[in-house]
């Protein structure tokens, strides 16, 4: 089978089910695992996927998703070239479960993905905090602050962490935060975690400046702390070593 892979997730979970070797092209954000990505064409980046060249891959299976925002434009271009399509579009943990079952039915690994499915759960146990739960903001965006919503995946993982999401019950699968709605929030953490920048161009002062943060608890406390969205971006298997990471800071506070 010849697969095209469109979004970082994806990847990964084709890897991780053994199948790499599957893979004829990938959008150039896929980096993980490098020994599997660095030798096969990269098609543009995730918002920019050049169908054509994915055209000229003759793919059996293009895998895409819908889980960020401008990607229907381009699962609606790949629709359009009538290419064989798996769209995911994981809601909640265990709508990214559901999504490494989906693939690996399709390519016929249906027994390693639910291996990996369970070993995924034992990975992730579930902390029950003796002081309550600690308010944990994850960032997507600095400016402005987009934080995870009701339908993401980030709530899971920082539940079973020990923590909470204080806009866990905003409808949607991310939300946009002014600096006032944050105040009345007062996390008692912040995560940076921000989409397509790597991780050693996360900057607190960035957190700190901002009109008003400078009483939020986790400012004045300075837990401000980055965790690469590779972990906590990406709705694959190494959501586990985001969930190792918010357990970390989780007991930090506690």
């Amino acid at each position: 089978m010849r697969i095209v892979s469109h979004t970082c997730s994806n990847t990964e979970i084709v890897c991780a089910l053994g199948a790499a070797r599957s893979l004829v092209g990938v959008d150039s954000d896929s980096d993980y695992p490098p020994e599997a990505v660095e030798r096969l064409p990269k098609l543009g980046r995730d918002l920019e996927l050049d169908v054509a060249a994915v055209e000229k891959l003759r793919p059996d299976l293009v895998l895409t998703s819908l889980t960020v925002p401008g990607h229907e434009r381009i699962v609606g271009a790949l629709r359009q070239a009538g290419l064989p399509m798996l769209v995911i579009d994981p809601l909640g943990l265990d709508g990214v479960y559901d999504s490494i079952a989906q693939i690996a039915e399709a390519l016929g690994t249906l027994k390693k993905g639910r291996a990996l499915i369970a070993q995924m759960q034992a990975d992730m146990p579930p902390i029950e905090p003796r002081d309550g739960r600690p308010k944990v903001l994850v960032e997507w965006w600095p400016k402005p602050v987009i934080a995870p919503a009701r339908q993401s995946w980030v709530n899971d993982v920082l539940f079973l962490a020990g923590g909470i999401n204080p806009f866990e019950a905003r409808d949607g699968k991310s939300v946009e935060l002014s600096d006032d709605e944050v105040l009345a929030a007062s996390p008692y953490a912040v995560v940076m975690s921000w989409c397509g920048v790597k991780e050693e161009k996360y900057r607190r002062d960035v957190v700190e400046r901002r009109p008003g943060w400078s009483e939020v608890p986790a400012v004045k406390h300075g837990r401000i702390h980055p965790v690469t969205e590779a972990f906590l971006g990406r709705p694959g298997p190494r959501l586990v070593e985001g969930y190792r990471a918010l357990v970390r800071i989780c007991r930090e506070i506690a």
